[in-house]
């Protein structure tokens, strides 16, 4: 009888909200989505206000590039890296894999990037 009590309230088959997928599989599914959120590019703060700011946006394809050129960054060693994707200059921390700052086309003119080891203009 103190068995059955230790099952009461915990959802099985048949009860509502019961889970239609074995544990192990929702497990894994969570660590497969939590892989591919921990491999996307994330902005700073300072980056989120120069780009709001300056009403630059990206779409989901351009995110998938940015992510994919960072890896690639990443492989050959790339540490601090400008990115040049559709007329934005993102100075990128590619160990952190996070964009430092960004600067539009019309601003970026005659403006100097230091400490950058790396580049790529998509």
């Amino acid at each position: 009888m103190d068995s059955m009590r230790i099952y009461q309230g915990l959802p099985t088959a048949a009860s509502p909200g019961a889970r239609s997928t074995p544990r192990a599989a929702t497990v894994g599914a969570f660590a497969d989505i939590l892989q591919q959120v921990d491999n996307r590019v994330t902005f700073s703060k300072h980056a989120a206000q120069r780009m709001e700011m300056r009403g630059i946006s990206f779409s989901d394809q351009d995110l998938a590039r940015l992510d994919t050129t960072v890896d690639r960054m990443a492989a050959k060693g790339a540490r601090e890296s400008l990115i040049y994707l559709n007329d934005t200059a993102l100075v990128v921390s590619i160990p952190q894999r996070t964009v430092v700052t960004a600067v539009d086309g019309a601003n970026a003119k005659e403006n100097i990037f230091t400490n950058i080891d790396s580049a790529a203009i998509l």
